[in-house]
């Protein structure tokens, strides 16, 4: 099998090292290494759009919730993995474009909710297919018997280590 600059990097700290187990760098550098490359590709797939990937990643949390696309703020932050300070600075953002709006959270008089605006919605869904695309070309290499079980076995590392 052809060597990746993971194997490199494990070839030399062997040399130098020979003592150490490297064994599970060469998973972990290479899930690190997979993340920025899968960060650029998807990037790249939301430029055409006029789209940040972290700007995605919060029309996306409001679309899957399903009509009528909102969220309180503070579990749109939960749901996106940011702290609320940082979700305030996303969703201004997203409303000077149009794509969400904001309301006083009913169940919270100091809480907000967001929701996707009618433009929002569109542009989750066209931003989607993007996104799929690019997941789908950056796997080419593999099967889909092989996707399935990286997935699994991916799901299982994240089950515990998460």
């Amino acid at each position: 099998m052809k060597k990746d600059v993971v194997d490199e990097i494990l070839d030399q700290w062997s040399a130098e090292r020979p003592e150490l187990d490297t064994a599970g760098l060469d998973v972990v550098v290479r899930v690190m290494t997979l993340y920025r490359s899968f960060q650029r590709q998807a990037g790249e797939a939301l430029a055409p759009m006029g789209l940040e990937l972290f700007e995605y990643d919060v029309l996306s949390a409001l679309r899957r919730q399903g009509d009528p696309y909102a969220l309180a703020a503070t579990a749109l932050a939960n749901e996106t993995g940011l702290s609320t300070g940082a979700m305030t600075n996303r969703v201004d953002r997203l409303e000077a474009r149009g794509l969400v709006k904001r309301r006083p959270d009913k169940a919270d008089r100091r809480g907000v909710v967001v929701s996707l605006t009618a433009k929002g919605v569109k542009a989750t869904d066209q931003a989607i297919r993007f996104r799929l695309e690019a997941a789908d070309e950056a796997l080419t290499g593999l099967t889909a018997a092989e996707r399935t079980r990286l997935a699994s076995l991916l799901r299982k590392v994240m089950l515990t280590v998460a």
